[in-house]
């Protein structure tokens, strides 16, 4: 969002593949990495299938079928499908309970197949998988490769992550293989922080 402010400082390089997304624009690294926000944050004037299927149709994808199975899928991978089928054009993503907005959230990068989704404290315990794409879509190659979770859940980072970084106090103290940090940890303050949360 940086670009949004005129006085707002970069240094440095985020790289996603080869792409520096400081020297690519807004749109394409917004194509290219999905957002799960904490708070949920559907699109309020949109139906919820139309909050699911935004980003293809924004991409000019419009062949309804497969748009109703891709839409369909991402809410069945969010554990939502069976509370909204019946209400999928009559209801807008933000007349859904606070749990049904987050789940609603996770379900809306899917269509695209990111290649990073990046989430922050995601409240159900499953985690997305990308679902099935158009064979007629330009992108249907693409498919979700990485998910990065920030969690205070140690249980669920353990559960779900095959890496794992540990921070503290905004320094980044380890990373390396999940089972590793969870078992074999090479820095003394991530094992002091195991043993305080598991004792």
């Amino acid at each position: 969002m940086h670009e949004t402010i005129p006085e707002a400082r970069v240094e440095g390089r985020v790289l996603i593949g080869n792409m520096d997304i400081y020297d690519t624009s807004a749109v394409e690294v917004r194509r290219r990495v999905g957002m799960v926000f904490q708070e949920a944050q559907p699109i309020p004037a949109m139906s919820i299938y139309d909050n699911v299927a935004a980003g293809l149709k924004l991409s000019g994808f419009h062949h309804r079928a497969e748009l109703d199975e891709i839409v369909e899928h991402s809410l069945r991978m969010a554990a939502l499908w069976d509370e909204v089928k019946d209400k999928l054009r009559k209801q807008s993503g933000a007349g859904l309970s606070g749990g049904q907005q987050q789940r609603l959230c996770i379900a809306a990068p899917s269509p695209c197949s990111p290649d990073v989704l990046l989430m922050d404290e995601p409240a159900p315990p499953s985690i997305p998988s990308p679902p099935p794409r158009s064979k007629n879509s330009s992108s249907s190659s693409r498919r979700s490769n990485t998910i990065v979770i920030v969690t205070h859940n140690m249980q669920q980072a353990a559960r779900v992550a095959d890496r794992t970084a540990f921070f503290l106090m905004g320094k980044l103290v380890e990373f390396d293989r999940t089972e590793t940090i969870f078992t074999l940890p090479h820095d003394k303050r991530t094992e002091r922080l195991h043993y305080w949360k598991f004792g």
